[in-house]
Formats: structure tokens, C-alpha cells, sequence
């Protein structure tokens, strides 16, 4: 008897012990709906999540605030809560979209969509809709941040879903959803205004719309990744963070909804962090929460397609 009671406490330990691994969806130890992941690995050593805040059953993506989440070992997180809310901007009142962060200069650059109107979608024509990207700053990385220039970095085109990027050389570039386009605009070094025009990127001829450009850098080639059609992740390749870039496929298949990402290196694992559209005790059915699936690059430099999993990061590679 005593022998069976102690193969249960240790299945029950095993079971526990399981858990608490990053497992899908990701336990920020909130209540709230997040989606739209940012991944960044700051001095400090910790990974932060910045991320997009779902209120339940919102209208047409009304959302109007940005939160942050952090670890040292992707199973454990801080709530750093509400960083940022449209109430702080005199120039927007809506749409607080999927964000992005750098450090340069000593301090951090917090970059967001915002926007005002409404949209209609029976009658196009009437839609009041504006979106654009704005720029604050923080001495740290979880804020409190500050629109340092009381408006968006330009208002035409139409633009959101920013990745801001820092290259090796200090160099800052803005990537971003808008105008039909794949628009890159260098950023002066204030981190305040953009160094010319934006600059049409060549893609190689392939231009499908998509939203929410991921770039990163490994190994001194540039990876431009991105939600084409909105859904199916896929990515580019190139020599430089302004092309000509190669279109080189798909990294993750599309679900049901829309999908967005990011991809950071973390303790020399690298990892895509996306969201996924569950039904999770919500009154609204699917609803958006943060996942993470590890990350695999071949020889060549190319990345190995992901499938969505249920266990994450604590899954194991065979």
C-alpha cells in the first residue's frame, strides 16, 4: 500500500512539475486578453513581452492600452501591467495595436499604433478610420513611458503594426502595415523623427498583403517575417535591413483569424512568440492569447517550419 500511495505522490510531482512549464497558452498570471507579442532580451538578461491588451468582447478591435511581461526562464512571469494607454495622447483615442520596443541612447523606445474614426465595413466610403505610429520613451523597460513629440512619426500613408529594429551599428530602422506597400524608414538618432522618406523595399516581386513585419538579424543576414494574407507566417532573407530581400516561405500555417509575431533569442534558444484564437472561459467565443514555440534554423540559415502545439516550450525535440 505504501508502495502504490508513493508511485501516486510521485506521478502528482511529475504532473505539477509539468505544470509549470511554458506551456500553451502562456501564463502571464493575468486575467486580461493579450495578443500581438513583442520579444525582446535586455541587458538585464530577462526576456519582456510587450503586448496588445484585448478587452473582452471589444468593438472592431477598439483597444486602448499596452502591457508588459517578464522571466528569466520563460516559465515564471512578472505583470508589469498597463505601460501605456491612448488617455496619455492628445493626437489619438483608439486602436492601441501591436507595439514594439528598442534600446538605443541609453533608453527605451516604445513604438505603437494608434489611431481615431470608425471603420465601416457595409459602407467603406464612410469610414472615419486614421491609424498611425508614435513614438515614447522610458529610462526603463517597463516604463513609465512618454510621448516625447505629440504626434505620429508622419500621417500619410495610413500605417500600424510597427518593428522598430536596431542594427549592429546603432542604426534604427521603422518596418511597418500601411499604404499597400513594404515601407522601411530609417530613424534619425534621437529616436524621434525618421531620416528622409520612407523608402518601397524590393521584395523580389512578391508583394502579398500582410501586417505586422518582424525584422531580426542572425548570423549578418536579415530576416524580414511577417502574417502574409494576415495568417500564414512567412519570411524573407536578405544581406542588408533595407534589401532587396528573397522570398524564402513558410514558417507556420495559418489557423483561424489573424496571427502575430515575434522571434528573439533567448539564452541561446531561439524562440517565435505568436498569438493564437481559443476559446478559453470568454462570453465572446475565440479570443486572442500569447503562445511561444521554439525555433529552428537549418545549415543554410533557413527556418524550419513550426506547428502550433499545446506544450510550448516545454515540449521536448525529438
Amino acid at each position: 500500500m505504501k508502495h502504490i500511495i508513493f508511485i501516486l505522490l510521485l506521478i502528482l510531482i511529475s504532473v505539477n512539475h509539468q505544470s509549470m512549464k511554458a506551456q500553451n497558452p502562456l501564463n502571464f498570471g493575468s486575467n486580461i486578453r493579450t495578443a500581438d507579442p513583442s520579444a525582446h532580451v535586455w541587458n538585464d538578461g530577462r526576456i519582456y513581452i510587450y503586448t496588445s491588451h484585448d478587452e473582452e468582447c471589444q468593438e472592431d478591435f477598439w483597444m486602448k492600452d499596452w502591457h508588459v511581461y517578464s522571466s528569466a526562464d520563460l516559465k515564471s512571469w512578472t505583470d508589469h501591467g498597463a505601460i501605456f494607454s491612448v488617455k496619455q495622447l492628445s493626437w489619438a483615442d483608439n486602436y492601441a495595436w501591436a507595439p514594439d520596443c528598442a534600446y538605443k541612447n541609453g533608453k527605451y523606445y516604445f513604438c505603437y499604433p494608434v489611431g481615431t474614426g470608425t471603420k465601416d465595413r457595409v459602407n467603406p466610403s464612410k469610414s472615419t478610420k486614421w491609424m498611425g505610429i508614435g513614438i515614447a520613451e522610458s529610462n526603463s523597460p517597463t516604463g513609465p513611458f512618454k510621448d516625447m513629440i505629440g504626434g505620429p512619426l508622419w500621417r500619410e500613408p495610413y500605417a500600424n503594426d510597427p518593428c522598430l529594429f536596431v542594427d549592429d551599428d546603432g542604426k534604427a530602422y521603422v518596418y511597418f502595415h500601411g499604404g499597400g506597400d513594404y515601407l522601411v524608414a530609417e530613424m534619425n538618432d534621437d529616436m524621434r523623427s525618421i531620416n528622409g522618406k520612407l523608402i518601397k523595399m524590393d521584395m523580389g516581386g512578391y508583394e502579398p498583403p500582410m501586417e505586422g513585419p518582424w525584422v531580426f538579424k542572425r548570423n549578418a543576414k536579415y530576416y524580414f517575417t511577417m502574417p502574409e494574407h494576415n495568417r500564414v507566417l512567412t519570411y524573407y532573407m536578405a544581406d542588408s535591413p533595407k534589401g532587396p530581400w528573397k522570398y524564402m516561405g513558410k514558417i507556420m500555417d495559418e489557423e483561424h483569424g489573424n496571427n502575430h509575431h515575434s522571434i528573439v533569442q533567448f539564452k541561446g534558444q531561439w524562440i517565435l512568440f505568436y498569438h493564437r484564437w481559443l476559446d478559453i472561459n470568454s462570453a465572446c467565443g475565440k479570443q486572442r492569447h500569447v503562445c511561444a514555440e521554439h525555433l529552428y534554423f537549418n545549415a543554410d540559415g533557413t527556418i524550419q517550419p513550426i506547428e502550433r502545439t499545446s506544450e510550448g516550450l516545454s515540449k521536448v525535440r525529438k
